[in-house]
């Protein structure tokens, strides 16, 4: 039996990779990626080279230039298109919102449009749980009204969804899965893999095993909040949780098992963690005592999310094999194999 192909957008990138290295390890399918390289290395195929023993087909192209992206299309038949490529800081979105409509909205029209061109039904939105911006009511699910968006980079998310809504009503033979997920961290259980950001993360787990490792200083915002220790409360997610989900929608897709052309998933543990929890199950796997001040609030941090993803787990078979131990533990591991990596 012929083996699909998936193109990955953004494969070079944190879940892009990770989820190459999924969709490799089934012996499915064939995998090409696409990357710009704004927020990652060319390192990340030879390393997903290392752990899977299989080189991939990629092409280094900025997608918002759609003469260029054609070419993998002219020169490839896909079968499905799973579409990371986007920029992702919330904070910078906020300071250069023209920066994140363009790229992030310009980049997915032409997606779009070419997997319609070219007769590509299958595809995975990567989505987030920023679409839901400040809830009422927890958990969170599906069905939870999604508001006005808290930032740029949440409302290319919303806008995302809702031009696939209407694609899907206009194409009923394109097929559509957004996966909302909540706060991802963690790396593959080999090392060999993980976050790597160009810049300075704004995210908890990298800014812990940074400051762990003499790199950051970590500022605790708020301890004061109405919950159990006084800090916030995310939904972490393992890394390579979130890539199984990728590879098993596109099982979904190619086995016609959607009801519906369009439907959104959300990707959660379901299991709060508090800021204070997180730094205690690092110092508990790494037997390091960190060094960190508690600061003031910070403008616009949301008090407590977290997910009911039962919906992921009843349609697509998806559950998560990761605790919060295990999230720290590999995310300590990479910390240490990549600290004197430079590219």
């Amino acid at each position: 039996m012929d083996k699909k192909t998936v193109l990955v957008t953004g494969g070079a990138g944190y879940i892009g990779s990770h989820t190459i290295i999924e969709l490799l390890n089934t012996n499915k399918y064939e995998v090409i990626s696409a990357d710009a390289f704004f927020n990652s290395s060319p390192r990340a195929y030879t390393q997903i080279e290392e752990i899977t023993g299989k080189k991939i087909k990629q092409y280094e192209i900025n997608l918002c230039d759609k003469k260029k992206a054609e070419r993998i299309f002219l020169e490839n038949r896909i079968d499905s298109l799973i579409h990371f490529a986007a920029f992702k800081a919330v904070g910078e979105s906020v300071e250069q919102p023209l920066k994140y409509y363009h790229n992030n909205m310009e980049s997915l029209i032409n997606m779009i449009s070419l997997c319609n061109q070219y007769g590509v039904a299958n595809f995975i939105f990567s989505s987030s749980c920023s679409v839901y911006g400040n809830v009422e009511k927890l958990p969170v699910d599906e069905n939870t009204p999604i508001p006005q968006a808290e930032s740029p980079y949440a409302h290319t998310k919303q806008i995302g969804e809702t031009l696939l809504q209407h694609v899907c009503k206009q194409h009923p033979a394109f097929n559509a899965v957004a996966l909302r997920y909540f706060n991802p961290v963690g790396a593959h259980h080999s090392a060999k893999i993980g976050e790597w950001a160009l810049n300075k993360p704004n995210n908890l787990v990298p800014l812990i095993t940074g400051t762990a490792i003499g790199k950051y200083n970590l500022t605790v915002f708020g301890n004061d909040y109405p919950t159990r220790d006084g800090t916030c409360i995310r939904d972490y997610i393992h890394v390579s949780d979130i890539a199984q989900a990728h590879v098993l929608a596109v099982h979904y897709l190619l086995d016609k098992k959607n009801t519906s052309n369009f439907e959104p998933f959300n990707l959660g543990t379901g299991a709060g963690v508090s800021v204070l929890e997180a730094i205690a199950a690092f110092e508990k796997v790494s037997g390091k005592k960190l060094n960190y001040k508690i600061g003031a609030r910070r403008p616009g941090d949301v008090i407590a999310v977290y997910s009911n993803s039962s919906k992921a787990f009843n349609l697509l078979g998806w559950s998560c094999k990761h605790d919060i131990n295990s999230m720290m533990k590999t995310a300590w591991d990479w910390e240490l194999y990549s600290k004197n990596r430079t590219d």
